[in-house]
């Protein structure tokens, strides 16, 4: 996907923790990496996540993540970590998330939320307000 396709970005450094003994950062990192993403993308909405959430008596739950690995971040780089909505449900969303260095797409992915009830947990349609405020803030309609 475009780079500008995605108006949620958040710069991070990464930290000597986060690598692994070849000097790359150690893959599960990215998906710690992409909910840092997703966090920053509800703040960006209007909808910080999980005080908005839970105040409409609802949660998220990752059914499904995915990642594609193109070059590795090393320590102390600088990287974006982006997110945008790919795709809006009744009770679920795709997250799309980019991580970048500079120009370079290191890692592309996807992670699957369903949203629930934070009393019983099961699935119940994507909050109005949320809604709204995803569709308000996308530059290009997420899939439906």
């Amino acid at each position: 996907m475009a780079r500008d396709q995605f108006r949620s970005s958040h710069s991070v450094r990464v930290r000597w923790a986060e690598v692994d003994p070849q000097g790359v950062v150690f893959n599960a990192n990215y998906l710690m990496y992409g909910d840092v993403a997703a966090v920053e993308y509800w703040r960006s909405i209007g909808q910080p996540y999980p005080t908005a959430f839970h105040a409409l008596g609802v949660d998220t739950f990752v059914v499904k993540a995915t990642l594609e690995f193109k070059a590795p971040a090393l320590y102390d780089e600088a990287i974006d970590l982006l997110a945008r909505v790919g795709r809006l449900g009744r009770t679920s969303l795709s997250m799309l998330i980019e991580i970048h260095r500079g120009d370079t797409l290191l890692v592309s992915g996807e992670i699957v939320y369903v949203i629930a009830s934070t009393d019983g947990r099961t699935p119940t349609p994507v909050p109005e307000p949320i809604r709204q405020s995803i569709l308000e803030y996308e530059r290009t309609a997420p899939d439906q």
